[in-house]
């Protein structure tokens, strides 16, 4: 899953696709590249300046038709918002990243009405906020405790089971110790029995563990995500779209999952 987004004050990008000729340039980019998903989004999790309803529509919405409109790649879009969710659905995105755990009392039935696939992500606070000092007794089985709750009421709201992802956000209201706990604990999340995506790209868990700026954190989120991988992750959401086709292309052949592109060394 590529992520391309169209806000002026991303984690990672700082606006460099905030441009929608340069949101949809990036998202066909990252498709040539591997990506099976590109994952648009229109406001940044964390703190920031309020963007309302209707500039969120307006950020979002075309690049979705702008890439459905080009390529069949599957069109993932990250917002907490119903209305965003159900305008995006229409304009061609088959997949809703909801980062705030069904904060919208609408999103459950609005992806219900739809065949989209949710993802459901652990956080704690309300969108666009973020607590000072998050405290977990056992911040895995928390976790899991609130993603099967999440599945429950997406479940009781008409959504299939197979139509359900879940994430167990790294990072989102969350300490370093926290993120690496999760990532060493994968299997538990996984044992929810739907497929699991990861975020781990560039996150400052990584950047905390090896003492790296954004700038430096490529390696670091390419071995958190093929250790994801090795523990069941089945989605992995990443800036650097390239290097992280090859190592999941490398990962899967290790794991017997794909034949390698060719064979000549000592084949006689």
């Amino acid at each position: 899953m590529a992520i391309v987004n169209r806000t002026p004050d991303s984690f990672y990008d700082q606006g460099a696709t905030f441009a929608l000729d340069k949101a949809v340039a990036a998202a066909l980019a990252a498709a040539e590249a591997g990506a099976d998903l590109v994952d648009i989004g229109g406001v940044p999790f964390g703190r920031g300046p309020a963007v309302s309803l209707q500039e969120e529509i307006d950020r979002v919405v075309p690049v979705v038709e702008g890439i459905h409109a080009a390529s069949d790649v599957v069109i993932s879009v990250d917002t907490f918002s119903a209305e965003v969710a159900r305008l995006s659905i229409a304009a061609g995105a088959g997949v809703i990243n909801d980062t705030s755990g069904l904060w919208d009392p609408d999103m459950a039935p609005v992806v219900a009405a739809s065949d989209a696939t949710l993802v459901l992500t652990h956080s704690l606070a309300p969108p666009r906020s973020e607590p000072p000092r998050p405290e977990y007794h056992d911040v895995v089985a928390e976790v899991v405790e609130f993603l099967a709750d999440r599945v429950a009421r997406a479940v009781a709201a008409g959504i299939p089971r197979g139509r359900l992802v879940v994430d167990p956000g790294h990072d989102l209201n969350k300490n370093t110790l926290h993120s690496l706990e999760i990532t060493r604990r994968l299997e538990e999340v996984v044992a929810l029995g739907l497929p699991t995506l990861v975020a781990v790209s560039r996150k400052d868990f990584v950047g905390e563990t090896l003492d790296a700026a954004k700038g430096d954190r490529l390696e670091g989120s390419l071995a958190a995500a093929v250790v994801c991988v090795l523990k069941g992750a089945r989605i992995v959401r990443m800036h650097d779209v390239a290097p992280t086709v090859a190592a999941m292309r490398m990962t899967e052949a290790i794991l017997g999952w794909r034949e390698p592109a060719y064979l000549r060394h000592n084949m006689g």
